[in-house]
């Protein structure tokens, strides 16, 4: 350990978090990584060290190369950050052990400056049956496939909006499932305006073009019907998914009437795009801004000094945008000056991605969606609360509609329901913005000591 260099915690293995460690580290920073993952690589990388489809491991290499840098850092992984602190210093309190246990090991960590990158989490749009056994959000599907090695049943449809329901209808295929249809709401129209306008910009992102290469000869290759302008409405089953019913949809997501069509499926996976992890980010009292993403500056910089931001929780890019901003995020934690010529690559792929990324806004959730409910239709389910009940709080605050429904007080803290209920409102309450980082039993918190300790270098 060198005690002159400065003290970099990671929250995160992701594309992000990984780079950023990576990058601190190799400019001579004491780096521990934190992350809830029973193996680093996020979402992105999520893999099983024998059930992996490596067909299913994109830019595998790039992964192998981060974690090769990484014999120097402490990873504490299965650990669950459930409070941190602006400094000076920094802290991070940390109960270390899968999130079941009974044992759990506190620690409280010092550095001198964090790196935030704890991605997004599927939004799935509430849809008469979606409790079903036989639903899941297209992020599980894919997990699955990526870390056990399953297909989510026989027969898939996979719904939603956005560019990630070709890895899963990918993903699904490749474990012997059938996917049944790709349901995408954004019509043919929109995408071509939206995705071919200024194509010239699309071209450095090379990587992301061959990803895409592969998605559509798997679509080919199993003959499987991609819709666009549409959406599943309604899901049918008695003890399970049995059949759904797909939709044309008008550019705000209303649907049409007399266009409904029934697909039979076992299974449904369902994404209507990423929402950002703000909890840890809110805790430390960064800005969020209009768009309800942590605001960073050219360094990925927050707010908040000594705390920076990047991958998802500053806007939805994909993991070479996280790439390229954790690497920057994790040379200016280590202090290495702007004008030194390894920020330079960085710098340049972020540029790149942000063409990419600002295409997604295509796929963005048209405000009509909430027509396809109905009165008993679930919004949250952690407290099984319908929507006739957050119907009737329509004009109430958002402390009294929460008191009185419950809504988004359950186990996952409005992360499922929080940008629905507002929706089906109408009204923004900023209902997901509660920033509980992750449950701690009554028992551990009693047992918490004086487990305050320092970075230090290696495991």
């Amino acid at each position: 350990m060198n005690a002159s260099a400065p003290r970099v915690m990671v929250i995160g293995a992701g594309p992000a978090g990984l780079a950023a460690a990576a990058a601190a580290a190799d400019a001579g920073a004491d780096v521990v990584i934190v992350d809830e993952g029973e193996r680093v690589g996020g979402q992105f990388w999520r893999h099983h060290p024998t059930l992996t489809d490596q067909r299913l491991q994109h830019q595998r290499r790039r992964f192998t190369d981060l974690r090769d840098r990484l014999r120097d850092v402490r990873v504490i992984s299965s650990a669950s950050v459930w409070r941190v602190e602006a400094g000076p210093p920094l802290r991070a309190h940390v109960l270390i052990g899968p999130a079941d246990a009974a044992d759990r090991r506190a620690e409280t960590i010092e550095a001198d400056a964090v790196i935030v990158a704890t991605g997004a989490h599927d939004r799935v749009l509430p849809v008469p049956g979606w409790t079903l056994p036989g639903v899941t959000s297209a992020g599980a599907a894919q997990a699955l496939a990526k870390r056990d090695g399953l297909a989510p049943g026989v027969r898939t449809v996979v719904a939603g909006a956005g560019p990630f329901l070709l890895p899963v209808a990918q993903s699904v295929a490749l474990m012997g499932g059938q996917v049944a249809e790709v349901v995408e709401a954004t019509s043919t129209g929109r995408m071509l305006r939206g995705w071919g306008a200024r194509a010239w910009e699309l071209t450095a992102a090379t990587a992301k073009a061959g990803e895409l290469g592969s998605y559509l000869v798997s679509l080919a290759r199993h003959r499987t019907p991609y819709r666009f302008g549409s959406a599943v409405t309604r899901i049918h089953g008695g003890a399970a998914v049995e059949a759904v019913t797909v939709q044309r949809i008008d550019a705000d997501w209303h649907p049409i009437a007399g266009t409904e069509r029934t697909v039979e499926c076992d299974s449904v996976a369902l994404g209507h795009g990423f929402t950002p992890r703000l909890e840890a980010a809110i805790q430390f009292g960064c800005e969020i801004g209009a768009d309800r993403f942590v605001r960073v500056g050219d360094d990925q910089g927050t707010s908040v000094a000594g705390v920076y931001a990047a991958g998802e929780i500053t806007g939805i890019g994909g993991a070479d945008a996280a790439l390229a901003e954790g690497e920057i995020a994790g040379l200016a934690a280590a202090g290495v000056p702007e004008t030194d010529r390894r920020w330079r690559a960085p710098l340049a792929a972020r540029r790149r991605m942000r063409a990419f990324a600002a295409r997604l806004d295509v796929h963005r959730i048209g405000r009509g969606w909430p027509t396809w409910l109905e009165d008993d239709t679930i919004i949250c389910r952690c407290e099984s609360v319908p929507k006739a009940r957050i119907d009737e709080y329509s004009s109430a605050s958002s402390r009294a509609m929460r008191l009185s429904t419950r809504a988004g007080l359950g186990a996952c803290q409005g992360r499922t329901c929080g940008r629905s209920v507002e929706d089906v409102l109408g009204t923004r309450f900023d209902i997901d913005r509660r920033p509980v980082l992750s449950s701690v039993r009554i028992g551990e918190l009693a047992a918490l000591a004086d487990t305050t300790t320092t970075i230090t270098g290696g495991i």
